[in-house]
């Protein structure tokens, strides 16, 4: 069966995934630079589709790939595909979350670590000759509850990381039960408003989680709070978190993802209403930015691959 089984990749990847098919049996045509078009004429040809974010494969292409029989997202967020054609149409999904869920935890590690300790605006100033200790006095992680909403790879990563500051760690997963254990504790979407100091999101994007993080839920928090988002952009609706930014309610953001990211990831949509939205953050010291790449690294980029790739061997 693997002597014809054709595999299209549409996106780049780490030369291993090419690698350990092709051992295995499968034929690979590697082109990370085609056109949605394209695709559309060849994928008939193909039983297996590898992609990251760059094309949705919406049900315009699947109905074409008469074929297939797997896609394969280089990453953890399947929001770009129509799971639901998929399903009827017995086409596997597969992705790899297990791949970058370290690179994640410690990046959201980081950023809070930032946050908290001033180190973006400290940098910059004594890089510029100014000398300011007592405006950059920062904050301790110890004795602060963390809400964690999402507890799948990237969100039990974080908490992990989290052990050796003696904090509150408490999560809230509306589709798991019973994964407390010695340093998090299982909580109710309620407890979440009443305990948290610093809210971390870990969840995938879809029309139930789209703009999750708004007004309503903002004035929910008893505490002020800060905000974590390594998930997805659409989690948060950026003009209610500017607004809580503004009024005090939020006392800090640090997003490694925004609203305004084009499908890809590669770059922001600019238009008037984002600019102004973009602009305060960017200049707002409560805010710190990095560009989608918290589960972004060397190591991750093999391990996404490499678990990818041996969860279709060992599939087929």
């Amino acid at each position: 069966m693997k002597k014809n089984f054709k595999i299209l990749f549409i996106d780049s990847t780490h030369k291993i995934f090419v690698e350990i098919l092709e051992k295995n049996g499968f034929h690979c045509d590697y082109f990370p630079e085609i056109s949605a078009n394209e695709i559309k004429k060849i994928i008939c040809n193909y039983q297996g589709i590898v992609i990251r974010s760059r094309i949705k494969l919406d049900k315009l292409i699947l109905s074409k790939a008469k074929n297939l029989k797997f896609i394969a997202r280089v990453g953890a967020g399947m929001e770009n595909i129509d799971l639901d054609f998929a399903k009827k149409n017995n086409i596997k999904c597969f992705n790899s979350p297990e791949g970058n869920r370290d690179a994640v935890g410690e990046h959201t590690l980081g950023m809070l670590l930032s946050l908290f300790n001033n180190l973006c605006r400290a940098d910059k100033e004594v890089k510029n000759g100014i000398w300011k200790r007592e405006e950059n006095r920062g904050l301790e992680i110890k004795g602060k509850t963390i809400g964690i909403i999402g507890y799948g790879n990237m969100g039990t990563a974080f908490a992990q990381r989290l052990q050796g500051f003696q904090t509150n760690i408490i999560s809230y997963d509306k589709y798991k039960k019973d994964f407390g254990n010695s340093f998090v504790k299982e909580v109710s979407w309620n407890e979440i408003f009443e305990e948290t100091d610093i809210l971390s999101f870990h969840i995938p994007l879809n029309e139930e989680t789209k703009f999750l993080f708004n007004k309503n839920l903002i004035k929910n928090f008893k505490k002020k709070i800060f905000v974590i988002n390594t998930s997805r952009g659409k989690i948060i609706n950026t003009n209610d978190l500017i607004d809580g930014l503004k009024n005090n309610k939020i006392l800090g953001a640090a997003l490694d993802v925004l609203e305004y990211e084009k499908t890809s990831f590669e770059n922001l949509y600019k238009n008037k209403k984002n600019f102004s939205n973009f602009n305060f953050l960017k200049k707002s010291e409560k805010v710190i930015l990095s560009p989608h790449i918290a589960g972004w690294t060397k190591e991750s980029k093999i391990k996404l691959s490499k678990l990818l790739a041996e969860k279709i061997c060992k599939f087929f």
